[in-house]
């Protein structure tokens, strides 16, 4: 045997890997140490653990997701069966003075020279009764609709009119005063229209039957451009909140009023909804004062024209 030749000991069981670059990484297989193994399985083990948790948890915050959108609906209509006798009494109105003028349209057209600028003047009456039924029940129905977020430039005095107008009508069959104050030039605001109507209505409905028999409500707007930010606030002169219960006042289903006068969900609801806006809602009661509700939005990316 040539001296300088050596013994040749059989390569180890193991893996070649053959890498981009053309060499080839050689790896051993050894068995496991048994000291080593329980923790391996350990961790393993805690890993399968760790990704079940996280994949329920997913399916949990789905179903959480839609059984949130589902109450929010339901709140919605709930909220337009509170003021559904008042919508009745808005649309009857603009619908007798259409009945009358229509009457009165019909005996000018039957005489034998019928005096047209009357006749101009009672079809220019219907037409505005026309407008008001046309704006009472596009209302109704951005309140009732299903949506989805959609953020776009609003007129904040204008959205929170549509619902003080919606609000009225049980206002006024509870001899409840309903005052506006509506600060001027308030910058478009990005937000959704409908998520926005149904956090001032609910909180107007509130603010009324908190008021009770003769009281008074009134709704504000108003903007800060040191702080950049707009506001709308709801007041009422009612028996106010007790200190206990303000920290638990956007709680679901929470409530002072009696079995059957409410379901505890409506300023739950209305928290929400100003999250989602991204804003915030604040409640304060001062002694003999009743309560205040301010939902602060962000002036951000505002256009310059009100």
């Amino acid at each position: 045997m040539n001296a300088n030749s050596s013994a040749r000991t059989p390569a180890s069981p193991g893996l070649s890997f053959l890498l981009a670059a053309g060499l080839v990484l050689a790896a051993a297989i050894a068995p496991m140490p048994w000291a080593v193994a329980p923790a391996f399985f350990a961790a393993l083990a805690f890993w399968r653990a760790r990704k079940n948790l996280a994949e329920r948890l997913e399916r949990s915050e789905s179903q959480k997701c839609a059984l949130d959108e589902q109450l929010f609906q339901s709140q919605k209509l709930a909220a337009i069966g509170e003021v559904a006798s008042g919508i009745a009494h808005e649309i009857n109105n603009p619908l007798a003075v259409i009945t009358q003028e229509s009457e009165w349209l019909g005996h000018l057209l039957a005489q034998e020279r019928p005096p047209l600028e009357e006749a101009r003047q009672s079809l220019a009456a219907i037409q505005t009764q026309v407008n008001r039924c046309a704006d009472i029940t596009h209302n109704l129905l951005n309140l009732a609709r299903t949506w989805k977020p959609i953020r776009q430039p609003a007129d904040l005095n204008r959205l929170t009119e549509d619902m003080a107008r919606l609000a009225e009508r049980e206002a006024l069959a509870k001899h409840v005063s309903l005052a506006r104050n509506y600060q001027e030039n308030i910058p478009r605001i990005p937000l959704d229209p409908p998520l926005y109507r149904q956090a001032i209505l609910n909180l107007l409905v509130n603010a009324v039957q908190a008021a009770g028999e003769n009281g008074r409500v009134a709704v504000s707007t108003g903007w800060d451009p040191d702080r950049k930010h707009v506001f709308t606030r709801v007041e009422d002169d009612g028996p106010g909140i007790r200190p206990e219960h303000l920290g638990r006042i956007f709680d679901p289903f929470f409530t002072t009023k009696s079995p059957g006068k409410g379901t505890g969900l409506g300023l739950s609801i209305t928290h929400r909804i100003v999250d989602r806006l991204g804003g915030r809602i604040t409640a304060a009661s001062p002694p003999g004062h009743g309560a205040v509700f301010t939902i602060t939005l962000p002036l951000d990316n505002t256009e310059n024209a009100p």
